[in-house]
């Protein structure tokens, strides 16, 4: 599946780490389709429905046929408090994990609901890490069934990291995985196996987590692990979050960057990164034999 170089993560939109409110994250959707972001990825984990209903209420009036819409399986939303979490959401409802067949469909209904839309261009496994032989044994194939009934357009599984995800690839057929805090500046676990392994079965890669929590945006004070790679860039007149945003791209498997926003100024920085032209000299001190 080709997907737009640089997409919206809905993480923010559910109010990750800190509320946002439903104008602001209003605002956050009509920058980004403004500066022409069409590509918009959410989970129902994300605020526990809160950032699909916003992402949702934000493209409704949209013409469906201009943009990708992406969501997840893997966790049910149901009423009643659960655990303390990153969202900062009310304590009225939680989310329970379920890869079976069943906890796929329901899912993907609920996220229909949610979002207002009567289909999902990508459906993606969401953190499997412990519950492998379900999501292989049940989810995958509930998720390949909807492919080939054509209520989706492409599957594939989301992660944190890069030896589950090769598992995937090697033991199912996803047309995307979504790669997250591996391909980045300061952690490369994508590129030894996944990304090649990728490339050779022409899976497409969505990079994500590509600030690696937030320490490679340039902020101050610059963490010691990160000061080498901020006095390159530096040297080179680049801003660190126009080289971290663009490092995943150097690798031919990878197809798009997905950047998170809190505020509008956020989402028109992050165009305007990502833009920048970053000479080939800094990569060659970064990345030395990774090549575009």
């Amino acid at each position: 599946m080709r997907v737009p170089a640089l997409g919206l993560g809905g993480g923010p939109l559910g109010n990750y780490l800190r509320p946002i409110s439903d104008a602001q994250a209003q605002a956050v959707m009509h920058t980004a389709w403004e500066a022409g972001i069409r590509y918009y990825d959410t989970a129902p984990f994300y605020g526990l429905g809160l950032s699909e209903i916003r992402m949702g209420r934000a493209l409704r009036h949209r013409p469906r046929s201009e943009y990708i819409l992406s969501t997840k399986v893997g966790r049910l939303v149901k009423p009643g408090p659960g655990a303390p979490g990153i969202f900062a959401i009310s304590d009225t409802r939680h989310a329970e994990w379920d890869f079976s067949r069943d906890g796929v469909l329901r899912s993907l209904e609920q996220s229909l609901g949610r979002l207002g839309v009567s289909r999902i261009d990508l459906l993606l496994l969401h953190d499997p890490d412990h519950h492998w032989p379900q999501a292989l044994d049940e989810a995958f194939p509930a998720l390949a069934d909807l492919r080939s009934q054509g209520v989706v357009r492409a599957i594939g599984v989301g992660m944190n990291q890069s030896r589950m995800l090769v598992d995937f690839v090697r033991h199912a057929d996803p047309d995307v995985i979504l790669a997250a805090n591996q391909a980045t500046l300061l952690r490369r676990s994508a590129f030894e196996e996944l990304l090649p392994l990728c490339h050779e079965r022409g899976i497409t890669v969505v990079a994500a987590g590509v600030f690696h929590r937030g320490v490679l945006t340039g902020a101050e004070p610059v963490p010691r692990e990160v000061e080498p790679i901020a006095a390159a860039c530096d040297r080179h007149g680049v801003p660190l979050a126009a080289a971290a945003m663009q490092f995943p791209l150097r690798h031919p498997a990878v197809g798009s960057v997905l950047l998170g926003a809190h505020e509008p100024e956020q989402v028109l920085a992050n165009v305007a990164a990502f833009g920048r032209r970053v000479p080939e000299a800094l990569w060659e001190e970064l990345c030395p034999g990774v090549s575009a």
